[in-house]
């Protein structure tokens, strides 16, 4: 894995990819969530942060361009199984809990990723480049699952908040397919 680099045009349209994910799948947490109790998200929140302190004490070890590669591969394979999960198991106490600790997993590495991101991109035009993508995608993923859930409702009759959910994690699994891929071809994975 020596002499990795980012393709910074398959690396636009990862994070492009990323934050509609993030956009698309905003609205569903709370349903899916719904039977964790509020105790589990101060404990969730306590792992979080000491998850955050170590990944921190590691900067020193991890903070190049092959681990970044592997800790973004991790994350994103992550919410694969998480989005295949849900849709495998459905509404459960159990899956409640999983999606809520593979979701906490990713955000231990979230800032590390956005440290090591701004050093490997190096020049401020792609760190903007990045950003606007970033921010394109948040946007197209939030006006995609309100498009998704009014279509949904209006259309194809579904007013239960849960099928709905249930119905856009086949959108979201087909999303972090994409991201993947091109995760991949950013780090020159695939050609």
């Amino acid at each position: 894995m020596k002499n990795l680099k980012i393709n910074i045009r398959e690396f636009l349209k990862y994070k492009f990819l990323n934050s509609l994910f993030l956009g698309t799948s905003v609205g569903s947490i709370f349903t899916v969530y719904a039977p964790i109790e509020p105790s589990i998200y101060s404990l969730g929140g306590i792992l979080l942060a000491f998850g955050m302190l170590v990944v921190a004490k590691f900067y020193y070890k991890i903070l190049n361009i092959e681990y970044f590669y592997k800790i973004s591969l991790f994350v994103e394979a992550v919410l694969f199984v998480v989005m295949l999960w849900f849709l495998l198991f459905s509404y459960s106490y159990m899956s409640a809990l999983l999606i809520y600790a593979g979701y906490q997993v990713t955000f231990t590495f979230g800032s590390y990723l956005i440290r090591a991101e701004t050093l490997f991109l190096k020049k401020t035009q792609a760190i903007t480049w990045v950003d606007v993508a970033k921010q394109k995608g948040y946007l197209a993923g939030m006006f995609l699952s309100y498009a998704l859930y009014k279509f949904l409702e209006l259309y194809l009759h579904i007013s239960d908040k849960q099928i709905q959910v249930y119905m856009i994690h086949f959108l979201l699994l087909a999303i972090q397919t994409a991201i993947i891929f091109y995760l991949l071809k950013s780090f020159g994975r695939l050609r």
